[in-house]
């Protein structure tokens, strides 16, 4: 199983942040550059505690599809995400806020599995980790810039 952590802080009120983190709009603006795209179950707007959505996106040159349903929720502390459907073989991805004095830390803990036995972790040892730590802090940066702006 990999796992990664990554934590951003953020110069806004810890509900803001919480809300944009879990905005599909939000979220289709931030991964743009893989032309990912909500396309089943919450398509736009907050997605909330037990909805799911479905993702289109492009990753190392194939649309490749990652249905998700958010199994935990505990508003402005945290949220959880995991996969239902996808090309991983497993895939669960923590979002943390914690908020003193009008700055908001943001964590993300993601822990993956991926198939194909020797195989599927020479890939995410090569690619796959280092794509998903780049795809998630371009999303943060974004977020951190809608968040600051509010």
């Amino acid at each position: 199983m990999t796992r990664i952590k990554i934590r951003t802080k953020i110069n806004a009120p810890i509900q803001i942040v919480f809300d944009i983190s879990r905005d599909i709009d939000v979220h289709q603006k931030s991964a743009s550059p893989t032309k990912e795209i909500a396309i089943d179950g919450i398509t736009s707007g907050l997605i909330n505690y037990n909805e799911t959505v479905t993702w289109r996106g492009k990753h190392f040159g194939f649309y490749l599809t990652h249905k998700s349903r958010i199994t935990a929720m505990n508003l402005y502390d945290y949220f959880v995400d995991e996969m239902e459907d996808g090309k991983f073989k497993s895939f669960r991805h923590e979002h943390l806020f914690t908020e003193k004095n009008g700055l908001t830390v943001m964590k993300d803990k993601i822990h993956y599995e991926v198939p194909y036995g020797a195989l599927g972790e020479l890939f995410d040892f090569l690619f796959l980790k280092n794509h998903l730590i780049n795809f998630v802090l371009a999303r943060n940066k974004v977020l951190k810039q809608l968040a600051e702006s509010t």
